[in-house]
């Protein structure tokens, strides 16, 4: 009587309060600074929004490139296969809040023997039949009433995972967008960096036959073209070194394409110039970052869905009542009277499941949820650091690259001149030969240093708009998962 009064006190209490159980989520605060250290460096030439940032370097190859990927890269298929699979368990925690219902039947047909103890005693009847038939039909149907929300909390659980695998799979987008562009702008640099250092190498080779013949004539001492032999091989070197790294961009671009090694090879052999950098625009504030970057969004769903779940496991302090009913028939030895009057039998069920003496375990279960939410918020405020930290790093980058390259501008032209008033001295015979090619040795490799600066300034710039989170619209994961 005492364990009764108990039960219809807790249901009488749930009942009342018509809420769920446990905490309700809070978003949490998150440690972001009011601006960011390096965004006036960061905007310095005409700008590219944030949402198709790639159509900012003018590159028409760079984004039908990106587009592939988008739509063929195959991390991107597997991200969109975990959508479906959060998708599937949302449905099915909604699917729990809601009756359900089976219809069973049954129609056999069996052979009686004679020889066993059954048999024996019914064979011996007149008139035994050793064939018979048996027919059954039942409906029932069950619901599990919420009172202290478990169920309900269940629920928000699936939906914050199904909203954080959604996040994940944009910001797979976007690191798959990122990283296309950034292998296609390192390709147009090394195959930049590989011209420049096949003139570098003719030149030398135009230097070591002057200085051997100059040596043959006992001008030049045999020091000089051992060491003029040593700078052509090094210059030689490098082409086959450039020559690997690009074979291997190359490869590494078709598989963002989600195609076999090889396949754009013939399409990349025409160099091209780097693109050119646009600088970044409405690039916000880092608290922009907690709406913008869908990797903070996808966390900050994990802290939500560990919350609900603290709350599905305080529900099992309480007890869980179940209505059910059962209509059907009887087992009969006729299909004709299946549904007949006779046969008919139907039942209403009460059930409760109530873990009264079990609520040590019970709070062992909501402390591992609090401790996974724990984690969860941990982590969470972790990516936003580390979130802030990538967009300052970037912008570094892109404005001390942007001034590296400037200055080895400046340095290439100055060279330039230098090598042209040293050709024109060289025809004027008040200078010599050798002169003109170690100008113009000094000039490649300054016009190395430049192409290479050139190309990890683009590079930085995928990089901030990476960590910026641009390449979608913020509201719009739903669009961007279900394609």
């Amino acid at each position: 009587m005492t364990t009764i009064r108990l039960l219809a006190a807790a249901v009488v209490a749930v009942a009342a309060t018509g809420c769920a159980v446990g905490p309700d989520y809070r978003r949490p605060d998150a440690p972001v600074p009011d601006r960011y250290l390096g965004q006036s460096a960061a905007a310095q030439a005409p700008t590219a929004g944030l949402a198709a940032w790639w159509n900012g370097f003018g590159d028409p190859q760079l984004v039908r490139y990106v587009a592939l990927a988008l739509e063929r890269n195959l991390d991107l298929a597997q991200a969109a296969a975990r959508v479906a699979q959060a998708r599937a368990g949302l449905h099915a925690a909604d699917a729990a809040l809601l009756p359900s219902g089976t219809v069973t039947g049954s129609a056999a047909r069996a052979y009686q023997s004679v020889e066993t103890p059954l048999g024996r005693v019914a064979g011996a009847a007149p008139g035994y039949e050793r064939w018979g038939n048996a027919y059954e039909a039942t409906a029932s149907a069950s619901w599990e009433i919420d009172l202290s929300g478990g169920l309900r909390r269940g629920r928000e659980a699936a939906s914050a995972d199904y909203q954080a695998s959604e996040a994940d799979f944009v910001a797979a987008r976007l690191a798959v967008a990122a990283q296309t562009a950034d292998i296609y702008i390192g390709i147009r640099g090394l195959q930049a960096r590989l011209g420049i250092a096949q003139q570098q190498a003719a030149t030398r080779r135009d230097l070591l036959a002057k200085v051997r013949l100059l040596h043959d004539k006992g001008v030049a001492p045999e020091y000089q073209v051992h060491q003029t032999e040593g700078e052509l091989a090094q210059a030689e070197a490098a082409v086959p070194a450039l020559q690997t790294a690009l074979d291997a961009a190359s490869n590494a671009l078709d598989v963002m394409l989600g195609t076999p090694p090889g396949t754009h090879r013939a399409e990349l052999l025409a160099p091209v110039s780097i693109p050119a950098v646009p600088a970044i625009g409405a690039m916000g504030t880092p608290a922009d970052l907690l709406q913008r970057r869908p990797d903070l969004i996808a966390a900050e769903r994990r802290v939500a869905a560990g919350n609900a779940r603290i709350g599905a496991a305080m529900a099992e302090y309480y007890p869980h009542v179940s209505l059910g009913a059962l209509l059907g028939s009887a087992t009969t030895l006729s299909a004709g009277h299946l549904f007949g009057s006779g046969a008919n039998e139907g039942a209403a069920l009460l059930g409760v499941r109530w873990r009264l003496f079990d609520f040590g375990r019970i709070d062992a279960q909501i402390a591992q949820a609090r401790g996974r939410e724990a984690e969860s918020l941990a982590a969470y405020r972790l990516a936003v650091l580390h979130a802030t930290e990538d967009v300052e790093n970037a912008f570094s980058a892109l404005a001390n690259r942007a001034q590296q390259t400037a200055v080895l501008v400046r340095g290439e032209d100055a060279l330039t001149r230098s090598r042209a008033a040293s050709f024109a001295a060289y025809r004027r015979g008040a200078g010599s030969l050798i002169e003109v090619l170690r100008a113009d040795d000094t000039l490649l490799r300054t016009a190395d240093a430049r192409a290479q600066a050139q190309t990890d300034t683009a590079r930085a710039a995928v990089a901030a708009y990476k960590a910026l989170g641009g390449g979608w619209e913020p509201g719009g994961i739903d669009k961007v998962a279900a394609r």
